[in-house]
């Protein structure tokens, strides 16, 4: 059992982060490609600063886009993501790793420059000679032929196709999965949920833009426009980036365990004095399906979805029974953490815990809550504005 723990942090601070403008919140790699439920950096980097220093292992077990193991790494903490969905492991292992930034850049413009030539080539062929099962532009998914016109289906496939020419395939899978999701016959100011029953095939009054606008027919500008955002990105975080180590583990939570495989088949051994502290956002109660959200990349990468292990899936609702099913999936993976964490460590969960089960959630894993946090959350993107409210648990073994 652990004694009296020092709380650095007042519990009355100012976390809204309200003054922070929106460049910031998505500084360079944290927005290499939008995820909806992420949290800001700022929030992170408060917590990590106030509470660890330089070389103590941080892991977020429900890592989601990777935002606490970008803020760690600046920091020259150590980190350990777990995260079940495998896609958002490729988002977070893209805006992570270490570049040959010269040779990154090439491999970019290189195959964007052949992605201008092929779809340059259309203008002078119609579609349907080139939407042939004889060509190596046709794909078979209900899905993809579904949610994109025609040209734009076929400039993605034509990008996807060529990507294994490259040395750096999973950052040219995120540029080209960033771009399918702007190139969707979705809203414009839909683009974070898309739940639009069918595609919009005409004109439409976009929230946006406070205008009429048409739906997109092609993606090459969303290739050439995210293709130098990648660039710049990725050569900002390079330059505070540090040497700290971080590690991506791909599977659920409720099954942790060290050692471990990472995502490039490395063995992630046990810290010696055991994790050191945790700072994650588990999913919410019936708020989003992540897996959901990035469907576009699932069908065109052809990577397999597990989202029916996803705990508190929006899917499954909002009932009694989701709630309870939330609490126990969340009692079984903290259960599975502990053994793994130091005796001084220190647990920091950010929830939005309007059903009151955390306390349980805390006492039935083997931990105890010091502190809550309360900070005010305004919603800056698509038409979700209203504020809403959530807490940041601090809590230690029992």
């Amino acid at each position: 059992m652990q004694s009296a723990v020092k709380i650095k942090m007042s519990p009355n601070v100012d976390l809204s982060f309200s003054h922070v403008r929106e460049w910031e919140r998505t500084k360079h790699v944290h927005r290499l490609h939008p995820y909806l439920g992420k949290f800001i950096p700022q929030l992170v980097e408060v917590f990590l600063k106030n509470n660890f220093t330089k070389g103590q292992v941080i892991l977020d077990p429900f890592a989601g886009s990777g935002t606490t193991l970008v803020e760690a790494n600046v920091l020259g903490m150590p980190s350990i993501g777990n995260e079940l969905s495998y896609f958002n492991c490729l988002i977070t292992k893209i805006k992570t790793h270490n570049y040959d930034i010269i040779k990154l850049e090439r491999e970019i413009l290189d195959l964007l420059s052949k992605s201008k030539e092929f779809s340059r080539s259309m203008n002078h062929k119609p579609l349907s000679e080139i939407a042939t099962k004889k060509t190596n532009y046709f794909t078979t998914s209900e899905y993809l032929n579904k949610w994109f016109a025609p040209r734009a289906l076929k400039e993605l496939i034509f990008y996807l196709n060529n990507i294994q020419n490259y040395e750096y395939q999973d950052v040219l899978r995120i540029i080209l999965t960033r771009s399918a999701r702007s190139a969707r016959l979705v809203p414009h100011f839909e683009l974070t949920r898309a739940e639009e029953p069918i595609p919009i095939k005409g004109e439409y009054y976009c929230y946006k833009h406070k205008r009429k606008c048409q739906p997109t027919i092609e993606a090459l500008k969303f290739l050439n426009r995210y293709s130098y955002d990648t660039i710049k990105r990725i050569r900002e975080f390079s330059k505070m980036r540090t040497n700290a180590p971080i590690s991506i583990i791909q599977g659920d939570t409720r099954k942790f365990r060290l050692p471990a495989k990472d995502l490039n088949g490395n063995i992630i051994e046990m810290p010696k004095k055991g994790i050191d502290g945790i700072f994650t956002s588990p999913p919410y109660v019936g708020l989003i399906d992540y897996h959901d959200q990035h469907r576009y990349a699932y069908e065109l990468l052809g990577i397999p979805m597990n989202g029916k292990e996803e705990i508190g899936a929006r899917s499954n609702g909002y009932n009694h029974k989701a709630v309870d099913d939330y609490r126990k999936g969340m009692i079984e993976s903290l259960k599975a953490i502990i053994p793994f964490l130091s005796e001084e460590a220190i647990v920091f969960i950010v929830a939005n815990d309007r059903n009151k089960i955390y306390p349980e959630i805390a006492e039935k894993s083997g931990f105890k809550i010091v502190t809550k946090f309360d900070r005010s959350v305004t919603k800056k993107a698509s038409r979700e504005r209203n504020p809403y409210s959530e807490s940041v648990f601090q809590m230690v073994k029992e």
